[in-house]
C-alpha cells in the first residue's frame, strides 16, 4: 500500500495490488486548500470509499484533522487500514452521506472547514464482481452499498409491479424503454426468477430492438436505475446536501464530483439557492440578511480534462460544482 507520484497526481495502491486513481483529485484539493491549510481545519470526506481522497487530503495537510462517512463496511475497512499510519488524525463512521449531521454531532463537531463528496458507485463497489453493480460480469443481483441492511435488486425485480419498474427505470434511469423492459421482466419472473446480473442482462438485450442496440449498452440505464432505488441515492442525497451546508464555517468549502445528470441537477439546485441573494425583487438596496450564504467557485458544472479521461476511464461522465461560505444567517 502507498501513494505513487504519476503526472496527474497521486495513484493510490491498495493492498491487493489494484490501482485505483481518485477522479479530479488535485482540483478537488487545490479548490479545497485555502479553507484546509488553517491549523487545527476539520474536513468530511462524505465518501470515503477506499480512502484515496482522504490519503491526498492528510498528506497535503499535515495540521488537518478528517471525518470520513461510508455506509460500505468493506470500504471503511479498507479506508481505516490505509489511513491507520495518520493516527488520532482520522475519525471513520459507518452512515451513509445523510447522517453527516449525527456523526459529527457524535463527536462534538459544531462545524467543519471543508466537505467532499464524490458521488455514485464506488471503485471498490465496481470492482467487485460478486456485489452485482457490474452488468459486464455475472453476479448475484445485490446491488446494496451497505450490505449489512436493506432490499437487493433481486428483491426489487422479484416484488415490485410492472409501474413500479416502470417508474425507476424512467425516473432513475432515463430510460426510454421502460415500459417494455418492465413489461418484459414481469413476464420473465413468473416463469424463472432473476437472481444474476447475467440474466438480467440477457432479458434487456433481447428487449432491445435492433436499431437501437447500437446506442450504447441495453443495461447501463436500467442498472443505474436499480443502483439508485436499492440505495435510496436521490433522496439520501437531497437530504445531505442542505445538512452538509450549514455544518460548514464561515471561509469553509464543499466540493461535489456528480456522474449522472439525476445526482448534479440536485447540486446544483442546491448550490444555486445557497449562493443567490434573497431580496425581493424591486427592493433598492439589498439589506444583510438577504446576502447570498455561499459563492460558487466554479462557473457551472466543471469537466475533467482530456488527458484525465484518458488515464481513469471512470473521469469521463464527471461534473464538479464547488462553493464556500461567506455568510451565516442570523
Amino acid at each position: 500500500m502507498g501513494i505513487r507520484a504519476s503526472g496527474s497526481g497521486p495513484v493510490i495502491m491498495t493492498d491487493d495490488n489494484e490501482i485505483h486513481v481518485p477522479v479530479l483529485l488535485e482540483r478537488s484539493l487545490d479548490l479545497l486548500a485555502p479553507a484546509l491549510e488553517k491549523p487545527g481545519a476539520v474536513v468530511v470526506d462524505a465518501t470515503l470509499g477506499m480512502g484515496g481522497h482522504s490519503i491526498a487530503m492528510l498528506a497535503r495537510f499535515p495540521e488537518l484533522s478528517l471525518v470520513g462517512l461510508d455506509r460500505d463496511t468493506e470500504a471503511l475497512e479498507i479506508a481505516g487500514a490505509r489511513l491507520a499510519s495518520f493516527g488520532d488524525r482520522v475519525k471513520l463512521v459507518h452512515t451513509e452521506y445523510a447522517g453527516i449531521a449525527d456523526a459529527l454531532d457524535s463527536r462534538g463537531i459544531d462545524e467543519v472547514d471543508g466537505i467532499l463528496f464524490d458521488l455514485g458507485v464506488s471503485s471498490l463497489q465496481l470492482d467487485r464482481v460478486e456485489r452485482g453493480f457490474s452488468y459486464s460480469k455475472d453476479a448475484p443481483l445485490d446491488m446494496r452499498m451497505d450490505t449489512t441492511r436493506g432490499i437487493t435488486a433481486e428483491t426489487v425485480l422479484a416484488t415490485y409491479s410492472e409501474a413500479e419498474l416502470r417508474r425507476i427505470f424512467y425516473q432513475y434511469g432515463e430510460e426510454k424503454l421502460a415500459p417494455r423492459y418492465a413489461r418484459r421482466i414481469v413476464e420473465r419472473r413468473d416463469a424463472t426468477p432473476l437472481v444474476r446480473s447475467g440474466q438480467l442482462v440477457d432479458l434487456l438485450s433481447e428487449a432491445t430492438p435492433a436499431a437501437l442496440s447500437r446506442a450504447g449498452h441495453p443495461a447501463k440505464r436500467v442498472f443505474q436505475a436499480l443502483r439508485i432505488e436499492v440505495n435510496a441515492e436521490l433522496a439520501s442525497l437531497e437530504a445531505a446536501l442542505p445538512a452538509a451546508l450549514e455544518r460548514i464555517a464561515i471561509g469553509g468549502r464543499i466540493v461535489v464530483l456528480a456522474y449522472q445528470s439525476l445526482e448534479d441537477r440536485l447540486v446544483k439546485r442546491e448550490f444555486a439557492a445557497r449562493s443567490t441573494s434573497t431580496a425581493p425583487a424591486g427592493l433598492p438596496v439589498e439589506l444583510p440578511e438577504h446576502r447570498p450564504e455561499f459563492r460558487l467557485l466554479v462557473r457551472g458544472a466543471e469537466l475533467a480534462s482530456d488527458d484525465e479521461k484518458d488515464l481513469n476511464p471512470r473521469a469521463k461522465p464527471v461534473r464538479l460544482r464547488a462553493a464556500e461560505r461567506i455568510r451565516r444567517s442570523a
